[in-house]
């Protein structure tokens, strides 16, 4: 095939998506087509996450074939790192992009680019993740296939030309499909959008996204078995002698939160000076990860294996094989210190994974060190009788939603994801205690979860308060003129006049020879010398110009340039750049009235 055939064939495509589009708006409402895109999102998302989970189970299979799975074999060290390195290789010379930390890249795409994502982002983090995670790297599948289901939500709604305030919703749409496809969990992937994207929930969004989440767990019920993801059979029900229990293990769990964060953040600034360098961030990221596999095994892949030993083991026989493959094998008197020493390790194994160039998420992680938090407490609590009796596998249920609402600040996520994926709905109101004290216990420290904590220092991150958002999601360039007419210093009079007429706007900015910003002139202000001829020739654009009220920068936000506004209650502002050069004009009247049209969308039902 020649290029002309390419051409031809792209036109060809081309002209049927248009017509394809017009049919659409001919013969559906709006809503009716955006419930329609909604479906095909959640199918597509749930296509995408077992394909996943289908190659990570592939690529283990082949790499694991015929090792004795009882005792450690050395290539378990050695795999992670190939996983790295390949998945490092595959980004930087395919990809080429950065498709790490992918729920704070959905985040970025709605607040600062329109909910548009990359076309790659449909499939990029697919391949990157399943090679990270089936290669044995620490990290979890959820975040990548959250992106991964944004993004084929924002290129449908591109492809038909939605407008913004849709594109937002077909993303929240694909979290949503991906977070109930991987998990199983409908009603989590819903409060999911509401907790951290930030999306409202309005009779308008309500059904998109349930029929996107609903959809894609019926797919994926009928793509793999109908188990949940966890096995877990309730020892007991709650007990109002355990609240004091639940309260704690709900502060346990926001300190953990801390730590997770606070750890990450540190190790990710330690990788991010390696930019540059990526065998030596491989390098470091390789030995580290290695050597904490080789102590504790626990940590080689998602560890979603040692989640269900703690979930379901009934004897001390049944929670010692967690120690299998590891020193500490046959040592049971030392579980509690295997346990310590993985809860400690494990975010620093996440981080060197990712950091050295993998590719994967922090939701496995969270619920992990959960569940060994979980565990951990009760079984200190139940050793040291401190009070009455506490189920461990209960606890470490529990754990598992303590954990995951203080990390990602969302409490809601935390209580309906854990009841979903292991089918404990008993136990609904210890959920409710340990995750809204895990959350107040975590916002002492940190006001914003790990995913929006980034997007907050610079001020974009989108929020459920109605100004905010609105202005998170306008942009200074969309409200700029940058059709203005300057004028010199040393222009006469008489010539100031001619730009006078050519001009539209009141303000004519004065630049000197090197397009350096001098001040302006206000054609309100010339009234009374304008129409007097003789005074052509004695006056100058540097006698008669003014320094305005203030100027904007390029890379202020817009709550500040709101401000300035009201602060000089001036009609126009000038925008400089970082070299003191004009750009254009902000007009008070246009900026409020794309204020207002934002406003007006995201109230609207």
């Amino acid at each position: 095939m020649n290029i002309e055939d390419i051409e031809i064939t792209t036109e060809k495509e081309r002209g049927i998506r248009q017509k394809l589009v017009e049919w659409c708006k001919t013969h559906l409402t709006d809503k009716q087509f955006t419930l329609i895109l909604s479906f095909f999102v959640g199918l597509f998302a749930a296509i995408a996450a077992f394909i996943l989970h289908w190659i990570i189970k592939q690529i283990e299979l082949l790499l694991t074939e015929g090792f004795d799975k009882d005792n450690l074999n050395l290539l378990y060290l050695v795999y992670p790192v190939i996983g790295i390195y390949l998945t490092s290789l595959f980004v930087r010379h395919i990809v080429k992009d950065n498709i790490s930390h992918g729920i704070t890249r959905i985040l970025y795409a709605i607040s600062g680019n329109r909910s548009k994502l990359k076309g790659h982002n449909c499939w990029s983090s697919v391949i990157a993740s399943a090679i990270t995670i089936g290669f044995g790297g620490s990290v979890g599948a959820e975040a990548p296939i959250v992106l991964t289901g944004s993004a084929i939500g924002s290129n449908l709604g591109q492809m038909f030309k939605m407008d913004n305030k849709t594109l937002m919703l077909l993303v929240g749409c694909g979290a949503a499909a991906a977070i109930a496809g991987v998990f199983k969990a409908p009603i989590a992937g819903l409060v999911f959008t509401l907790e951290v994207l930030m999306i409202d929930l309005t009779m308008a969004s309500l059904l998109p996204i349930l029929i996107s989440g609903v959809t894609a767990t019926c797919f994926t019920y009928i793509f793999s078995n109908g188990d949940s993801l966890f096995r877990f059979h309730l020892d007991g029900t709650w007990m109002m002698e355990r609240v004091p229990a639940y309260i704690l293990l709900g502060v346990f769990g926001g300190i953990i939160s801390l730590y997770f964060i606070r750890t990450m953040n540190a190790c990710e600034g330690i990788f991010g000076r390696l930019k540059e360098r990526p065998y030596a961030r491989l390098m470091l990221g390789g030995v580290l990860l290695s050597t904490l596999i080789l102590f504790f095994p626990s940590l080689y892949g998602e560890g979603y294996s040692s989640i269900n030993i703690l979930l379901n083991g009934k004897t001390e026989a049944d929670w010692e094989t967690i120690l299998n493959n590891s020193m500490f094998a046959g040592h049971g008197n030392m579980l509690i210190l295997y346990i310590i020493m993985v809860l400690f390790t494990k975010v620093v194994a996440t981080s060197a994974t990712n950091g050295g160039g993998g590719c994967g998420g922090t939701f496995a992680p969270s619920l992990f060190m959960g569940a060994f938090g979980g565990f951990l407490f009760a079984r200190v609590w139940n050793m040291h009788g401190i009070g009455v009796y506490i189920p461990e596998k209960n606890f470490v249920m529990l754990g598992m939603a303590a954990v995951m609402a203080g990390v990602m600040h969302a409490p809601l996520t935390g209580i309906f994801l854990i009841a979903e994926i292991t089918g404990g709905y008993q136990q609904f109101i210890p959920l409710m205690i340990v995750c809204i004290c895990s959350y107040l216990t975590i916002i002492i420290f940190e006001p914003h979860g790990i995913y929006g904590m980034r997007l907050a220092r610079e001020g974009k991150l989108i929020t459920h308060h109605t100004d905010h958002a609105a202005l998170t999601l306008m942009s200074l360039d969309s409200v700029i003129d940058r059709h203005f007419t300057s004028v010199r210093p040393d222009t006469e009079l008489g010539m100031l006049i001619h730009s006078i007429s050519k001009s539209r706007t009141d303000l004519l900015p004065v630049l000197d020879k090197d397009n350096n910003f001098m001040g302006e002139i206000d054609i309100s202000k010339l009234r009374h010398i304008v129409f007097r001829t003789e005074l052509y020739h004695k006056f100058k654009v540097a006698q008669l110009m003014s320094q305005p009220p203030c100027k904007l920068g390029v890379n202020d936000s817009m709550r500040k340039i709101m401000k300035q506004f009201e602060k000089t209650n001036a009609m126009m502002l000038p925008v400089m750049d970082n070299d003191n050069r004009l750009i254009g004009y902000v007009n008070r009247i246009h900026l409020y009235g794309v204020y207002r049209q934002i406003v007006a969308d995201l109230s609207a039902e």
